[in-house]
């Protein structure tokens, strides 16, 4: 087993924001990096978005839009210059705020704002935005960091205006399952994490996800598995109604060392659509 990328079950959640918080500060000065996000079509005009969010997320033109765990804002600037009204953009992470805020105004946009809070805290940190957007964004590599989807769902709630939109895209919870360092046969990921375990399980990994040479002194991280019922059943109680969900053989970022890129730059298996690698759907607020 590989020492520096090991998970263990714990019976308390008490340090997983303030882990969390010192790895994703520092993860932000790779991210900003030579071998981090690509930047460069937001700086021409219009920042490009992921294959299956761009094929999904529809005309945002004139729509108020809440963009939670933002990180570096580069989707809340893109959805920005493709026409949104206004875009709030919520994440914890004090150096990725800056950096999201120097994005904004390099670009040239007046129509973005960004808040520092924890996601669950959204409502405090935005009290006058009860029922104030057309549109809830959040998207890869987002709820497995939080303990309570039922919280999380609430805040998706509070902001959105009647007849208002959720859209989320994340890793499938059934690949979550998966690690290279599982049971497995050759060349596949094994067995890891039951999935009807919630966690917390908390990992001990200096790798970065984007640069490959990076290694982060703030190592230290907890996460959470949510089952797909989870999910959907935490956002049902918040008032919301599902309106599609859709399950993708594809995934943002290279969850296991098998993986290849396909022709839309998504990460997929090497033969054939095993199981699915993400999922997206959308809810709507009656």
């Amino acid at each position: 087993m590989n020492p520096s990328w090991m998970p263990m079950a714990a019976s308390s959640t008490s340090d997983w924001r303030r882990l969390n918080q010192a790895n994703w500060d520092e993860r932000t000065a790779v991210h900003l990096g030579p071998r981090g996000y690509d930047l460069s079509s937001h700086r021409s005009g219009r920042g490009e978005l992921d294959a299956i969010v761009e094929a999904e997320i529809g005309d945002v033109s004139g729509l108020a839009i809440l963009h939670l765990q933002c990180h570096l804002g580069d989707d809340s600037v893109a959805l920005a210059q493709r026409g949104a009204r206004r875009v709030v953009g919520v994440d914890f992470s004090p150096p990725a705020l800056d950096a999201a805020r120097n994005l904004s105004a390099e670009c040239g946009l007046n129509n973005t704002r960004f808040v520092l809070s924890d996601v669950l805290c959204t409502p405090a940190a935005l009290p006058e935005d009860a029922g104030a957007f057309d549109l809830v964004f959040t998207s890869w590599g987002t709820i497995c960091w939080l303990p309570d989807l039922d919280a999380w769902a609430e805040v998706i709630g509070y902001a959105l205006r009647p007849g208002g939109a959720l859209y989320f895209a994340d890793m499938h919870p059934v690949a979550r399952v998966f690690d290279d360092e599982g049971i497995r046969a050759a060349g596949f990921p094994g067995w890891r994490f039951p999935y009807f375990e919630h966690g917390p399980w908390h990992f001990d990994d200096a790798a970065d996800y984007m640069d490959a040479e990076a290694r982060l002194a703030n190592s230290r991280t907890v996460e959470f598995q949510h089952t797909l019922s989870s999910i959907l059943a935490a956002l049902r109680r918040a008032g919301l109604r599902l309106d599609w969900l859709r399950e993708h053989p594809g995934l943002v970022w290279k969850p296991f060392a098998g993986c290849v890129r396909d022709a839309q730059g998504l990460w997929t298996w090497p033969d054939r659509p095993w199981l699915p690698l993400s999922l997206s759907l959308r809810a709507l607020k009656p």
